[in-house]
Order: structure tokens, then C-alpha cells, then sequence
């Protein structure tokens, strides 16, 4: 792509952004720019640019809005110790926003003009990247969204591509702790043949009110089972999980109808340079139960990109629980490590994952 640039006039002062990058949060602090691409059928993808964050001018009538014909990824840039600036696997991110785009009639974003949008957008912005200390990174979002203005149930004739940049945090102030969970047996996340693979905001929204039956609880995140049977784990609110047998195996449930995380294949190949065979199945909430009573499962865990990888505590549900598993596994903090280690430089790369930005 041809990408003209405008850079902002009002840009953060230094002394502000050092405060901001000192205690950044999560989605909190916008960077200075944003980056926009726009479709047309006749035109393609036109008009690349980054321009000055700022808000968006919308007609009432734009079809995201009415049809939530969109989709979106969430990943990082990582500051290494001698300044450079890397991104984590940018081209599966990629390659998942042409999976989803299929799945939601949106056209599809080339991956390399993908992987350039985002490098532009961090190249001029490059001061808000943290330093590594605390797992600090810039959080980035692209996004795309119908923004024709029509009413209709039909694909949008007009859509716009954007990315936008927001420095993160460690997502677990104080250390990683087990995150207890609620198990839902009223909603499901996604079906055979819906919209369960692709990351459009539809699967979120469907989530929240799941989410807020788990807090009501006490839980930290909330649990979905298939919509078909109602037996078999899926995944949390926004986060893949892993079971650790007694005899080294890991089971994740497979995909299909949940979210291809990057985290998630990342971790298969990291578990099995470790000697551990990872199996991609159905599990069943009965296995769940069972094999932590029985000391068959030794631990659990979840990962995204956001927490990386969490331990699991106790799964609760309406007359019943399943405790902590007490094998003591540590496997999930061994993994976490190798993986963090990697995105910020720390050690060799060798499954070739990082891409240098600036």
C-alpha cells in the first residue's frame, strides 16, 4: 500500500506520556495517530493514511451500526533492552482477519498490507511503546467495520479498515494468581455453523451478560459449553484453556466453534518442544470434575493475549464446584515464561515468531 501520513500537531508532551507509560492500564490511553484504509468494490482498498487520533464521524444510518457487519484483532508490540521494537506473530493475526472477514461477507485485507498498516502506525507512534519492565507493551487494535450508509440486510458496499494503539499494563497487577470460574448452563458462546471462529464484537457482546452471572458469584471469568449437547467445554469469556494430565498430556478442546487464539497454537508448539503431547478434543465437564477429583488432572489453565497464560482455580456452578486441582502442576508457569521471554527479547527465537518493527 501507498500510506500518506499527517502527523498530529497536539501530540502528548513528553512529561504527560512518561506518566502514562509509568501506569498505563488497559485501553485507557490512545496514542497520537491512527491509521485508516477504506473498500469500495470499484475502487478496492484506497486512501490508505495515518492521520491525527480523533473521533470518528459516523451517519445514523451506517451499517456496522444496525448489522454488526465487523471484525476485529488484538495483539502487541514489544520493546527489547536495546530499543528495537517487535510484534508477535503478526501475519497469523493477519491471517485470522481474512478468516473472519470470509465468515462476516467483509472484504478480504491482503496479509502483508495487514502487517504494514500496523508496523506504520507503530513506526510513527514508536515513543509509546513501554520499556519491558512489568510486561509493559502497546496494545493494537485493528478493526474493520461496515461504514456504508444504508439500511439493508446485505454486505456493505462500503467498508473502512483502521488501526489504533494503546499501551498496556501487566494484566495481573501483583503477580499471576488462579482465576476462579462460573460455569454457565443458560447461555452458549457459539454453535455448529456460527459465528464461533471468527473475532467479531457479536461474540463479546453475547459473553457479558454470561460474564455478569459469574461475577454475581464471585467468579473471575465464565465458562461456555457447546450449544449442542451442553457437555463439552469450549472456552471462557475470552480466553482458550488447557488441561494438564498426571502423565504429562495437555488437552485443549478443539476448535471449530471457539476462537483460533495465537496464544493457543503458540503454546501447542512451545508444550511440545517440552516433550508434552498435545491432543485437540472434545473434553467434557464429567472429565473435568473426574479428573480433578481423581488426581488424573494436575492443572489447568487459560491464555490470550492480554494475561498470556493464567492459572485456573475453582469452577463453580449452580449446586455444585470442582475444587483447585492439587497436583501442584507448574507446567503452565514454565510455558508462560519461555513464551514471555521470547516476545520481549530475552531469549533465542528460534521458532522464528518475532517481527522487528523499527
Amino acid at each position: 500500500m501507498e500510506i500518506s501520513t499527517t502527523p498530529s500537531t497536539v501530540t502528548v508532551d513528553d512529561a504527560r506520556l512518561a506518566e502514562i507509560l509509568d501506569n498505563p492500564g488497559f485501553g485507557q490511553h490512545f496514542t497520537d495517530h491512527m491509521f485508516t484504509v477504506e473498500w469500495t468494490p470499484d475502487a478496492g482498498w484506497h486512501d490508505a493514511r495515518i492521520e491525527p487520533y480523533g473521533p470518528l464521524t459516523l451517519d445514523p444510518a451506517t451499517a456496522v451500526l444496525h448489522y454488526a457487519q465487523e471484525t476485529f484483532e488484538g495483539m502487541k508490540a514489544y520493546r527489547h533492552d536495546d530499543g528495537s521494537i517487535w510484534s508477535f506473530r503478526p501475519e497469523e493475526n493477519a491471517a485470522r482477519m481474512v478468516r473472519s472477514s470470509h465468515r462476516l461477507a467483509l472484504p478480504v485485507l491482503p496479509v502483508e498490507d495487514f502487517v504494514q498498516a500496523v508496523d506504520a502506525l507503530v513506526a510513527i507512534d514508536q515513543r509509546w511503546v513501554p520499556q519491558g519492565e512489568g510486561e509493559k507493551s502497546l496494545y493494537l487494535r485493528p478493526f474493520m467495520f461496515a461504514s456504508e450508509a444504508f439500511l439493508g440486510v446485505r454486505p456493505a458496499q462500503h467498508v473502512t479498515f483502521m488501526v489504533i494503539a494503546s499501551p498496556a499494563g501487566a494484566y495481573f497487577k501483583g503477580g499471576v494468581k488462579p482465576i476462579s470460574l462460573w460455569l454457565t448452563e443458560e447461555y452458549t458462546r457459539a454453535g455448529r455453523g456460527g459465528m464461533g471462529a471468527a473475532k467479531t464484537g457479536g461474540n463479546y457482546a453475547s459473553s457479558l451478560v454470561a460474564q455478569q452471572e459469574a461475577t454475581r458469584h464471585g467468579c473471575d471469568q465464565v465458562v461456555f459449553l457447546d450449544g449442542q449437547e451442553g457437555r463439552y467445554v469450549e472456552e471462557l469469556g475470552g480466553m482458550n484453556m488447557y488441561f494438564v494430565h498426571a502423565d504429562g498430556r495437555i488437552v485443549t478442546p478443539q476448535t471449530g466453534t471457539i476462537l483460533e487464539g495465537i496464544t493457543r497454537a503458540s503454546i501447542i508448539e512451545l508444550a511440545g518442544k517440552l516433550g508434552h503431547q498435545v491432543e485437540e478434543r472434545k473434553i467434557s465437564i464429567d472429565e473435568w470434575r473426574d479428573g480433578v477429583t481423581s488426581g488424573d488432572i494436575t492443572e489447568i489453565f487459560a491464555c490470550g493475549t492480554a494475561a498470556v497464560i493464567t492459572p485456573v482455580g475453582e469452577l463453580k456452578w449452580d449446586g455444585g464446584s470442582v475444587p483447585t486441582p492439587e497436583g501442584g502442576g507448574n507446567l503452565w508457569r514454565q510455558i508462560r515464561q519461555q513464551l514471555v521471554d521470547v516476545q520481549f527479547g530475552r531469549t533465542e527465537d528460534t521458532f522464528g515468531w518475532m517481527h522487528q518493527i523499527v
